[in-house]
């Protein structure tokens, strides 16, 4: 089959390889900088082609509950929003997690606290990979660094979804979703029948007949005893996810003598940054988490055993940062450099705040 290449936006790439895969809907509401999901999705119209419902709901907060109405009848649904409106799906993200449903939620991050700016940030890093609502819950979370992760993270976020029974989350950042690049698109996939779902979904919501006791989806748990055995699941099912789906990358860590860790756009800043060092005889390795939950927590611990520093290196005033110090345990000096606001640092600007951080690298 011959490839399907284009030349189109990350946001754009996101929505047509949820055409592809097969999505049976999409419930969001516009905010820059992930408008062109909504927008691409209504130009497509895959509902005359795919039958995939495309609606753009009256609030975050009614997208969210969309998604988690559609995900209780074993539906593949996602939604996409940036930093403030994710914030708004907070409470919905809670109760898809805690109903063991399978969604897909899009944050494309801008600047912030509050309103902020429509520039690039990382700054939702604490509210994906730690649970921004309430409650012991764990998402998975795919970080993209490219426009063609942002096509195939749809297909993987879906699929590890369903497989876990349990939301996950493509946290990019605005300028990932922005940029334009090539990217080969998924092949179609048929969406599934209503007889499929409920043969493999059968836990969903399907409309049983009146005879039948109907399957009921709710959070709610007035005995405490219950919760806790509940809690006990849904933490059987994260260390499993723990086990199996830990993703991330590796540039030049055979020979290094210090390591950049950094996820997204800005993990191709650190690289160029990284080629620029080694040209003046400063061994740096990178490492890019690909998810950010589960983290590589073994992969920089087991590094950290034989480097003298490291620096991390996102668009925010240090969030990453907490997690690589949990995996290196003191063994070496963890620095961070960072961007607030909307700005993204250049690769001399990386370069230059390894060099203050580790001196004696000169």
């Amino acid at each position: 089959m011959e490839e399907d290449v284009r030349l189109m936006k990350g946001n754009e790439a996101i929505a047509h390889a949820a055409i592809r895969y097969g999505a049976d809907g999409y419930f969001g509401y516009p905010i820059t900088p992930q408008s062109e999901i909504l927008e691409t999705l209504e130009a497509e119209m895959p509902w005359e082609t795919t039958g995939m419902v495309v609606l753009q709901a009256e609030s975050e907060i009614a997208a969210i509950n969309m998604v988690y109405a559609g995900a209780a009848c074993g539906k593949a649904v996602f939604t996409s929003s940036s930093s403030p409106g994710v914030s708004l799906k907070q409470e919905g993200i809670s109760y898809i997690a805690a109903g063991e449903l399978p969604a897909l939620i899009v944050n494309v991050m801008r600047g912030g606290p509050g309103l902020g700016t429509i520039h690039p940030s990382q700054a939702d890093y604490f509210q994906a990979t730690k649970g921004g609502g309430h409650g012991d819950y764990h998402l998975i979370v795919l970080a993209p660094a490219t426009v063609q992760e942002m096509a195939d993270f749809v297909t993987l976020g879906f699929d590890l979804a369903f497989k876990y029974r349990t939301p996950a989350m493509i946290l990019a950042d605005g300028m990932v979703g922005q940029m334009m690049e090539k990217v080969v698109l998924p092949p179609a996939r048929p969406r599934r029948t209503d007889e499929e779902i409920a043969r493999q979904c059968p836990w969903a919501v399907t409309g049983k007949p009146a005879t039948r006791k109907p399957n009921i989806m709710t959070t709610l748990e007035l005995d405490s005893y219950q919760m806790e055995r509940n809690n006990e699941r849904y933490q059987r099912t994260y260390r499993l996810i723990e086990e199996n789906e830990v993703r991330y990358q590796e540039y030049y860590t055979d020979d290094a003598d210090y390591l950049i860790v950094a996820f997204g756009s800005i993990a191709r800043i650190c690289l160029k940054s990284i080629e620029e060092a080694r040209k003046q005889g400063i061994r740096i390795g990178l490492i890019r988490p690909i998810t950010l939950w589960p983290y590589p927590y073994k992969t920089i611990t087991g590094l950290s055993k034989r480097i003298k520093g490291i620096l991390v290196v996102e668009i925010n005033a240090g969030q990453m940062i907490e997690d690589v110090r949990l995996a290196v345990e003191g063994r070496v000096p963890v620095y961070h450099f960072g961007r607030l606001g909307g700005i993204v640092p250049n690769p001399n600007e990386v370069l230059d705040a390894f060099k203050h951080n580790f001196p004696e690298a000169q």
